[in-house]
């Protein structure tokens, strides 16, 4: 080796010497951030001499801690069960003497000659190896330097989960171990499997094959948005084998990530209706689902049915070996129930009072079955309706109120409402992102996620697991869209589930999590760059709004304001636009003079409401209130085909606005637009009512528009008016309330989405 060669592998040591020293202390790439960390001032030097001692070298926790170094920094480094002092990373097992401990807590000691990973448990072993991953570089090295430092942590949650659902679009073994190893790299500890839907069947059962050989296959799938009702006709499907769930359940128990399998039941059951149809109430002939949504054919509550669900149960109990069983329970209609002979005398005999007992009293059947296995069930909050199963557990998607509901009752609840934890929601500008179901769920709002309510006693609060993530998949297609829409979101999650998040200093989660891209980038993850994205609000301004802008660092980002793309030289934004006339406004983030987003567009059209004082009656659901009642004059129109974050979303509950213009106007025009999207609930207003008022109290009746109406429009609402003078504008929009028998959502609250209301 020359001289040229020695001084500069010297320099390169000595320069990752110094700058982890920096990057260390500073900010730590470390998601989720440990509980308590102290510094010391000194390093540890990883080379190819350091050494892992572990008791059992075989063990997969030595083997993966090897693997995974090597690929990092090119490091092939030994295990050896024989203890020194030399330079060594060490794992302790250390045998607690009380039978209350946490599995998952963990010490990790990084000192001068050896690392320290200390647990009771293998698992808790398992995290402080994934931690101290974290501290190294992706980079071919031949030494580095690790400051020193004393993690001590253990996770707040119990449940901490990711979920996918391989019905609508189904993935390969090998993708789902790949997810397996994500929700281990952020220290989660449960995969909820979502084997069966209307959509597919997906798991081998030995006892009634046809499962799989009519149920795994449909015919056709739904392309493009729900609204468009477009369908091919290419077969589509596939299963896994029993054999191959026994594999994935061992690669997931050797990562300490339980898997709780989810089968449908008594709705979502079209692909197992498709099979066997002797199980229906109407004992019809059906097909596997094409489009998505819900239907009405269930199962029927008979002997026979129940006969069938405890055997599929008894193979599934036997491949997973987890706690609890998902069984579903949600958006099960109830039309076939009440047309059905079986099911009404099942009612009077049983002293029921509605079908929503029927449902209760299905669950309830069910999980006396589970519980004779020794097992548990979960479902989704709709199995409180008619009465909770005494030992089920609940998990909470369309709010946080049924996770509260259950909480109180003593029942155990895991969150995951859909305004924080639904990952097919759009994480950035609908306009720049694939399509999606809809919301705006960004990477902030996940952080900003508290599992347990603030309505609950501490007892009560005790009943909270914990949540997961949900990733429905009626427009997520392959891999690498699934990886799209977890990361980096489900980094936020988990460090919200191991209870350091810190919703206030949200910068400085953002960093570290930056930090961890080039980690995806040379995994080959293919994460979302939201991050990046320009991020607006709008307020109230001076004869308009003020329209501000967000990014990582505001100071990069530029914009214009007549429709150009903007570009390095464009103005650079400080402090928010007044936006006092229509235009549209574009808007980039840049780094050292390079576009590291995509370009932000909004169309304002400004008329005598933008930025005016609203009241609303009802305000909207969580998942869609983005931005609040001043959504609705805010000076941007909302586009049909994406209801994200532009739209107000209300459940149940009519629209009753009230625009307050400052002063008397003349008004000539009144506008606005509700949707409509049957699949997802959303129904057009029954009635839409037009009102003016001098003084705000007393107003008057000046247009109405029929249900008729609306739909001759297609939601695009215009009252025209002359000679008119008003301060105040009421707007009535009355909720078509609960979904008739026959339709999407029949029993449930329909949804009224409304966007901008203009007045010219």
């Amino acid at each position: 080796m020359n001289k040229e060669t020695l001084m500069t592998k010297f320099f390169l040591s000595v320069f990752l010497f110094l700058s982890l020293w920096g990057y260390s202390q500073e900010n730590l790439p470390l998601i989720p951030i440990p509980k308590q960390i102290e510094f010391k001032n000194e390093y540890f030097e990883l080379d190819k001499n350091t050494v892992i001692f572990s008791p059992n070298p075989n063990s997969f926790e030595a083997l993966f801690l090897k693997e995974i170094i090597q690929a990092k920094t090119g490091l092939d480094l030994k295990i050896s069960s024989n203890y020194s002092n030399k330079n060594s990373i060490q794992f302790i097992i250390q045998i607690p003497d009380t039978t209350e401990f946490d599995r998952e807590s963990y010490l990790l000691s990084i000192a001068k000659n050896k690392v320290h990973i200390s647990s009771s448990t293998n698992q808790g072993l398992f995290y402080g190896i994934q931690t101290f991953l974290q501290l190294i570089p992706f980079q071919k090295v031949d030494k580095l330097a690790i400051q020193g430092q004393i993690i001590s942590d253990a996770p707040k949650y119990k449940w901490r989960g990711m979920h996918l659902d391989v019905s609508r679009h189904f993935f390969s073994i090998d993708f789902i171990k790949k997810y397996i190893d994500y929700i281990a790299m952020y220290k989660m500890n449960t995969f909820h499997w979502h084997l069966t839907d209307d959509q597919g069947w997906r798991i081998e059962i030995k006892r009634y094959p046809k499962l799989t050989e009519v149920g795994a296959w449909r015919k056709g799938s739904m392309v493009g948005h729900y609204n468009e009702q477009k369908f091919d006709t290419i077969r589509y499907g596939g299963f896994y084998t029993q054999e191959e769930i026994k594999e994935v359940v061992k690669y997931a128990q050797k990562r300490h990530v339980t898997i709780v399998p989810e089968i449908e039941m008594p709705g979502h059951s079209l692909a197992a209706l498709a099979a066997y149809p002797e199980f229906s109430c109407t004992i019809g002939s059906f097909e596997v689902a094409k489009g998505w949504g819900v239907f009405e054919d269930v199962f029927c509550p008979k002997d026979e049915t129940f006969v069938f669900l405890e055997n599929v149960l008894a193979e599934i109990i036997n491949l997973f070996p987890s706690e609890y069983i998902h069984i579903g329970g949600d958006e099960s209609p109830k039309v076939r129930w009440k047309s059905c002979q079986h099911c009404q005398s099942l009612i009077k005999k049983e002293g029921l009072q509605d079908e929503h007992e029927l449902q209760s009293y299905f669950i309830q059947r069910i999980e006396k079955f589970v519980n004779s296995k020794g097992r548990k069930i979960i479902g989704w909050d709709e199995i409180l309706e008619g009465g909770l199963a005494p030992n089920a557990a609940v998990m909470s998607w369309r709010g946080t109120e049924g996770g509260i509901a259950a909480a109180k009752q003593k029942h155990f609840v895991v969150m995951s409402p859909g305004s924080h934890c639904y990952f097919d929601h759009y994480q950035g500008d609908p306009k720049n992102e694939p399509i999606a179901f809809g919301g705006y769920t960004t990477a902030e709002k996940v952080y900003a996620f508290n599992p347990t309510p603030n309505e609950l006693s501490t007892e009560e609060a005790t009943y909270i697991l914990g949540a997961q993530a949900n990733v429905w998949t009626e427009y997520i297609e392959t891999p690498k869209h699934v990886e799209y829409m977890i990361m980096p979101r489900m980094a936020a999650l988990s460090e919200v589930l191991w209870g350091t998040a810190n919703a206030s200093n949200y910068k400085n989660f953002e960093k570290r999590l930056i930090k961890h891209f080039d980690f995806y980038e040379k995994r080959g993850i293919n994460y979302s760059k939201a991050i990046y994205e320009v991020t607006t609000e709008v307020s109230s301004g001076i004869d308009g709004v003020e329209f501000n802008l967000k990014a990582v660092n505001p100071k990069g980002i530029h914009f214009t304001i007549d429709g150009s793309e903007p570009t390095k030289n464009a103005m650079i934004y400080t402090k928010p636009i007044s936006v006092t006339k229509s235009c549209i406004i574009k808007a980039a983030y840049f780094e050292n003079e390079k576009q590291k987003s995509n370009t932000i567009e909004q169309t304002f059209n400004i008329n005598k409401s933008s930025g005016k004082k609203i009241t609303l009656v009802h305000q909207p659901h969580e998942n869609y209130g983005i931005g609040g009642s001043f959504t609705l004059v805010d000076g941007m129109k909302g586009n049909p085909a994406k209801f994200g974050r532009d739209w107000l979303g209300f459940s149940g509950n009519d629209v009753i606005a009230i625009i307050d213009l400052d002063a008397m106007e003349t008004i000539s025009k009144i506008k606005l637009n509700v949707l409509k999207s049957t699949g997802s609930w959303i129904y057009y207003p029954k009635e839409i009512e037009f009102l003016i008022s001098e003084d705000g109290s007393t107003f008057i009746s000046v247009k109405k528009f029929s249900k008729d109406e609306i739909e001759k429009f297609n939601g695009s609402i215009e009252g025209i008016f002359k000679n008119t003078k008003a301060k105040y504008i009421k707007v009535l929009a009355k909720n078509l309330g609960i979904i008739p028998d026959g339709n999407p959502g029949a029993g449930s609250n329909a949804w009224l989405f409304m966007d901008e209301i203009s007045v010219e």
